[in-house]
């Protein structure tokens, strides 16, 4: 199985919606023949577009239904900046072949957040 890099982004996240009701930003897809996969998040980036601080948050809605966690809650993004939230670290991703985990994003502003995630695909 050849792995390969991915980038996926959602610009303006949505301030209205939290946890496994917020955006999605990458679906952990299944293999061929929908076999199980796994992924692996080696970024993620937010980025504030507004002149003010907002928070934003990203959130691990996992395949199975249950043992959802945040990954960043309410982080503090200063104005017309970007933050790293990984900093080095890597998040495995599943698919039981089925359905997958969910990474998603949340803020507390309309129109202020942008998401970029790259993931490596098929490990």
């Amino acid at each position: 199985m050849a792995n390969d890099f991915k980038r996926n982004t959602v610009a303006s996240v949505t301030d209205s919606t939290t946890g496994a009701s917020a955006d999605a930003i990458y679906t952990t897809p299944a293999g061929a023949g929908s076999t199980a996969l796994e992924s692996i998040v080696i970024g993620i980036n937010l980025c504030n577009k507004t002149a003010s601080n907002i928070t934003g948050s990203v959130f691990l809605d996992n395949y199975d239904g249950t043992n959802d966690v945040y990954i960043a809650k309410d982080l503090i993004i200063p104005a017309k900046s970007t933050v790293e939230i990984m900093q080095g670290n890597k998040i495995v991703l599943q698919n039981n072949g089925t359905a997958g985990d969910v990474i998603r994003a949340e803020t507390d502003t309309a129109s202020a957040l942008d998401v970029t995630l790259s993931v490596l695909e098929d490990v």
